[in-house]
């Protein structure tokens, strides 16, 4: 923004610099790909990348299929889990000579690895599907999106309570873990070993000190105790973890993570190529994390966003994959959510970046808050991006009201977090030509922090004249005048 002479008009002197999208991404894009330490080799024996995806596209290739033919179909037919399934799946079985119960299988996978996405009934091909042949990365992230929702390939046993289930998912990393470091077969009684320790140590680090007032109550817990019910018992106890860990191995199997394979000794597991390569992934992120400055592992989401706000991208991301690692992506998802809702609009935009590195698993939670207008803008771009849009024009999907309401909230972020003169800088990314117009429309789109906006970029602003328009119009909306 240039400095008005003293004889020229408000209006003609305020041309906004548009800045193109694509400049700002292009600039985004040179400081993301920046390496801030050597990339970590993996284990050796570890096959190359190519043999990894070719390996992933053998596990895939019925869910892949599926989704040409519901892409090809997609006109005329509805998916296979709309309301017409029954009719659907019976003519993918025809058309790809594969059952009924086949196409159910490779068409949830198809849709958790991302190869397709669901718009009301109608399949669409995802962006993993038009890359399968050519691109091992995309092939690659679509495995690990399956291998992460391994428990919904597989459905738990019946009769099992839910909190159980949920125990043993979180407490499975663990036994991955050992799966990875021994390098061969491990018999499954060891892991039941491994994974009845690891559910006694989530739930002590659930449980509460009692209080004072609650030792009346210990004799009837002991009385509990000599009748035959026990605390484990009480606590959903450890007895249905052999049928758990059943579950557990059968549904990793299902995705290609590991084999089961009977023994000699015994009925054991180990990991493939491909489940060994995902599990070192993953540790490598979590170790990232950890020796990382930020060290935001352990953190809650607000914490570990807070944590991300001064790191550039590259290493931010680091740190949103790390704590996605240890965490199961569902409950990561809502938490992230929950942020997004809040006041701070420098978490908002960094909660969405965080979601960006989930991909297909936070497509439904993220579809579902489009209609929230504080999350509206940046759901349409993730929505936009995460359906193949390049990010330079994914700007492109937002109405004007929209983009003023993004630009009002970014200026939002900018006034708590950052310097006078970025916020000035701010106006460049605007979409209105003149001063004049973006002040009428900011008042028009009613965001919640307008008027700290304009009085924070009135007070940073070197012209005098515009300063006090500015002013001005921070005070109508404050007095709601026009």
């Amino acid at each position: 923004m240039t400095s008005r002479k003293p004889d020229e008009p408000l209006a003609r002197n305020s041309r906004l610099r548009l800045v193109r999208p694509r400049a700002l991404a292009t600039a985004r894009r040179a400081v993301t790909t920046r390496r801030t330490r050597p990339a970590p080799r993996p284990p050796e024996g570890t096959p190359p990348r190519a043999e990894l995806a070719r390996q992933a596209r053998h596990v895939l290739a019925d869910a892949v299929r599926i989704a040409r033919w519901a892409a090809v179909e997609r006109g005329a037919v509805a998916a296979p889990s709309g309301p017409s399934a029954p009719s659907a799946q019976e003519r993918a079985a025809a058309a790809l000579d594969l059952t009924p119960g086949q196409i159910r299988a490779g068409w949830d996978r198809a849709r958790l690895a991302g190869l397709v996405e669901l718009h009301g009934d109608t399949a669409r091909p995802g962006w993993r599907l038009h890359a399968w042949d050519r691109d091992d990365s995309a092939v690659l992230r679509g495995w690990v999106a399956l291998f992460d929702a391994w428990s919904l390939v597989h459905p738990a046993p019946d009769g099992v309570e839910p909190s159980a289930v949920a125990e043993v998912v979180e407490a499975l990393p663990q036994v991955l873990s050992l799966l990875q470091l021994s390098q061969g077969p491990v018999l499954v009684p060891a892991l039941l070993d491994l994974l009845g320790q690891r559910v006694e140590e989530l739930r002590e680090e659930r449980c509460e000190v009692p209080g004072a007032e609650q030792a009346p109550e210990a004799p009837a817990t002991a009385a509990n105790s000599a009748d035959g019910n026990d605390g484990d018992d009480a606590d959903g106890g450890t007895d249905g973890l052999p049928a758990l860990l059943d579950w557990a191995l059968e549904g990793l199997a299902a995705v290609g993570a590991l084999t089961l394979d009977p023994g000699a000794e015994g009925r054991h597991a180990t990991l493939t190529p491909l489940g060994n390569w995902a599990v070192w992934v993953k540790l490598e992120q979590i170790c990232v994390a950890a020796q990382s400055p930020a060290g935001n592992i352990e953190q809650s989401a607000e914490d570990m966003l807070r944590g991300c706000a001064r790191l550039t991208p590259g290493p931010a991301r680091a740190e949103y994959r790390a704590w996605l690692a240890a965490r199961t992506l569902s409950s990561a998802v809502t938490e992230l959510l929950t942020v997004a809702r809040g006041e701070d609009a420098l978490l908002r935009g960094l909660a969405f970046e965080a979601l960006r590195v989930v991909g297909a698993p936070a497509e439904a939670e993220v579809r579902a808050t489009v209609v929230e207008p504080s999350l509206r803008p940046y759901a349409l771009l993730w929505l936009a991006e995460y359906e193949g849009a390049d990010p330079d024009d994914a700007q492109e999907v937002l109405t004007r009201e929209e983009s003023t309401w993004l630009w009002v909230d970014t200026a939002a972020a900018v006034a708590d977090h950052g310097e006078a003169e970025l916020l000035v800088r701010h106006l460049d990314s605007a979409v209105q030509g003149t001063v004049p117009a973006l002040l009428d429309e900011i008042r028009a789109v009613g965001h919640p922090r307008t008027v700290q906006v304009l009085v924070a970029l009135a007070a940073a602003h070197p012209d005098p004249a515009l300063a006090k328009a500015v002013r001005r119009a921070a005070f109508q909306v404050h007095t709601g005048g026009a």
